[in-house]
């Protein structure tokens, strides 16, 4: 039993040892919106998540590939415990540039009405060829296929059977008996007999052998080449003797060179036209000509009953001189005698094909699902080309099964049609993947068409895009969540990306989420300080909370910096907090609580509790806090390492390079220059050199956040910095 995609309110997702994530506990609750999103740092688990996904729905079993000993278990399910239905959760990659519209997507985005009649137009044509073909292998006793046969008797070509049958249609509907309908078709026209009747020599052989045939139906005294052949005059035995002419007192007056001759009865008239043909096949030349053609025959099984059969209907051997066309004569016969079933196809061929040109041009101009996704990639997506539907109609029509696409590529005034392949040589990175969002909508679309409950696994999809195109995919998103079948996990290395799914109302505050990797497992944190992080948190606790007013600091700085300047003496001193200066130990809270307020109205009286205790002491307790913290985002807690970290670096290597020459006249990027010069005056040992260069790596951009651009320190792990913070420390002047 698989849940209900469309009522399900959450989703339980337990994954051990799984690509690379070696635990992993999660609920996702979907109360209050259809999205979850989750924002994962580089290497954290959003690819191993995506895969282990992807390995479920497509029925896959899943390892980790790192330690492919140890024992996997992937468990997705409702909050009733039911397992997800595989075929309900899709993937979607970041970027797959073999991703192209699928036959799932072509059936689905089609106008169902047209294509239904459609349909039953073919099968009501099919219905009446197999009604004639059926008809025709009983009266022909082939083996053979009838309609490539009969497509290739009057046209050359095996699949034009239609053809053929509009093309014959007036010669049978002229002719007035079908004079070879009895005929065995496949003793006759076997490919073994046919290729030695083609034969040059035999060929000169039967045109020898009807030379002198009609020349003796010449010297007959009652049959004639012209009128009353031997196969006439068999014919006409048969047919009085089948309609009881002679039984019936009638008689025949057949003129000779002579007097007229009487015959009453059906034994006379056969005895004459049997005496009349003996005459004829008796005659030396015409039997030394079959005999020829006989010993060619007698070569196997099949060429053999060619000839029994044919030494009793001699008649037939003038019609075998031209082997061709005496198929299509015997063919018309067999369509002869089936010629009500002809009648019906021939009227069901014109009058589908009358419709079917009005379909097709209806078809044409349809505006389907396809043109509604592309009218949506056209308009949304900025990129130098259009793209239109090729075979639209004929997918429409279920003639063709995969949708093929046009991309007419733009630049100035110029426009030119170009292949997808050569396409995808002359885009760039960002244009190769708006291609592939594309790709994207036909799944959905056709999902959301279908009605196909789905729970779509997306993994970084406007990665890499520009604002244009990131803010164009975060639009659709919204909307798929608007869809009653559908719910989605979004998965993320850009946290501005997870700000914008936020503002722009994809997922709720509560759903979501924070990637945070140790050393047990992966934990999926309430994500924090998606808004503001210092108005929303770090501002209203800078008078109670040592980590938070510590935190605040760089913010504060930033402030002041875009509203006074570089030169501002609040500016200088909070500098000194954030690199070590000469007045950096003898700045007080005190003096940080006035710039605070002299920066932020309102404030009143309020004072940090101990007004004249260095802020560096302040900074060192928060800092071993930090250390001692719980694992989480601890965006804050990062901060103050930060800080704390390049302060004992940089006041490490000042002590180091004992120069105050050099390193006072230091006025910008102080850490990296007090790097170099430790380096350059070959300063401590090659760990202590690494240990500085991590600081410079790790900190450098971490002190500097502000409201806009933040997301390295939440990117940076928390273990990485507590583990460089007890380095720096052990760092000691000799």
């Amino acid at each position: 039993m698989h849940t209900n995609l469309a009522s399900m309110r959450k989703i339980n997702v337990t994954l051990k040892n799984c690509h690379g994530i070696r635990k992993l506990n999660s609920e996702f609750t979907f109360d209050s919106g259809k999205a979850v999103a989750i924002y994962a740092p580089n290497g954290t688990m959003k690819t191993s998540f995506a895969r282990t996904l992807t390995d479920f729905s497509n029925g896959e079993a899943t390892i980790d590939h790192v330690f492919p000993d140890r024992q996997t278990e992937r468990s997705i399910n409702d909050e009733e415990g039911t397992e997800l239905d595989p075929s309900d959760v899709v993937v979607v990659p970041s970027y797959d540039e073999e991703l192209q519209p699928t036959e799932l997507t072509s059936t689905l985005l089609v106008n169902p009405g047209l294509r239904k009649e459609y349909e039953d137009l073919q099968i009501g044509l099919i219905e009446a060829r197999n009604n004639l073909v059926a008809a025709l292998k009983e009266d022909s006793k082939t083996k053979q296929d009838i309609v490539s046969t009969v497509s290739r008797v009057f046209t050359q070509e095996d699949d034009r059977f239609f053809d053929a049958v509009l093309r014959i249609k007036q010669e049978v509907a002229q002719l007035e008996e079908s004079q070879w309908a009895d005929l065995p078709h496949d003793t006759i026209f076997n490919e073994k007999v046919v290729a030695i009747l083609q034969d040059p020599k035999i060929q000169s052989t039967l045109a020898q052998y009807v030379e002198r045939l009609n020349e003796l139906l010449d010297e007959s005294e009652f049959f004639s080449r012209e009128s009353f052949s031997l196969y006439n005059a068999e014919n006409v035995t048969k047919s009085l003797n089948k309609n009881d002419f002679f039984n019936a007192g009638h008689s025949l007056r057949l003129h000779g060179e002579g007097e007229l001759r009487e015959i009453s009865s059906a034994s006379d008239l056969e005895k004459l036209v049997a005496d009349e043909k003996r005459k004829i096949t008796d005659d030396d030349s015409l039997r030394r000509k079959l005999n020829t053609v006989e010993k060619a025959l007698q070569k196997n099984v099949d060429t053999r009953r060619f000839f029994d059969f044919i030494a009793s209907r001699v008649e037939l051997l003038p019609e075998l001189a031209n082997v061709e066309a005496f198929q299509q004569k015997v063919w018309v016969s067999y369509l002869k005698e089936q010629e009500h079933l002809l009648e019906t196809l021939v009227t069901c061929i014109e009058d589908t094909e009358k419709r079917r040109r009005a379909i097709e041009k209806q078809a044409a101009e349809e505006s389907t699902q396809w043109e509604k996704v592309i009218e949506i990639f056209n308009d949304r997506f900025f990129v130098p080309f259009q793209l239109s539907a090729k075979n639209r109609s004929r997918v429409i029509l279920g003639q063709e099964s995969v949708l093929e696409l046009t991309f007419e590529f733009k630049e100035d005034e110029v426009t030119t049609d170009v292949e997808r392949e050569d396409l995808l040589k002359i885009l760039s990175n960002g244009e190769k993947k708006a291609l592939y969002i594309l790709n994207v909508l036909f799944e959905v679309e056709a999902r959301k068409l279908a009605g196909s409950e789905t729970l779509f696994v997306i993994d970084d999809l406007a990665d890499s895009f520009d604002y244009k195109n990131k803010y164009a995919i975060i639009q659709y998103l919204k909307e798929m969540t608007e869809c009653e079948n559908f719910k989605l996990i979004l998965l993320t290395h850009n946290f501005d990306f997870l700000r914008t799914v936020l503002s722009r109302g994809v997922a709720k505050y509560g759903q979501c989420f924070m990637a945070q990797k140790g050393d047990t497992g992966v934990t999926l944190n309430k994500a924090e300080y998606i808004r503001n992080p210092f108005t929303k948190k770090l501002k209203g606790q800078f008078f109670s909370s040592g980590m938070q007013r510590i935190a605040s600091i760089p913010f504060v700085r930033n402030i002041i910096e875009y509203t006074k300047g570089e030169e501002d003496e609040d500016y200088t001193t909070l500098t000194s907090l954030l690199h070590w200066k000469s007045d950096s130990a003898s700045i007080t809270n005190e003096d940080l609580d006035k710039i605070f307020k002299k920066t932020f109205h309102g404030q009143g009286g309020k004072a940090w509790s101990s007004p004249q205790e260095p802020v560096m002491e302040l900074l060192t307790r928060q800092a071993e806090q930090a250390v001692n913290a719980d694992e989480g985002i601890n965006f804050e807690n990062k901060i103050v390492l930060s800080i704390a970290i390049r302060i004992l670096a940089e006041k490490y290597m000042i002590s180091e390079i004992n120069d105050p020459s050099f390193t006072g006249m230091i006025t910008k990027n102080q850490t990296e220059k007090l790097r170099k010069e430790f380096r350059k005056r070959n300063l401590g040992t090659a760990e202590i050199q690494e240990v500085l260069e991590r600081v410079s790596l790790m900190t450098s951009e971490n002190i500097h956040v502000n409201a806009f651009m933040y997301e390295p320190i939440i990117d940076i792990s928390d273990a990485a910095l507590r583990q460089l913070y007890s380095q720096v420390k052990e760092l000691k002047t000799e």
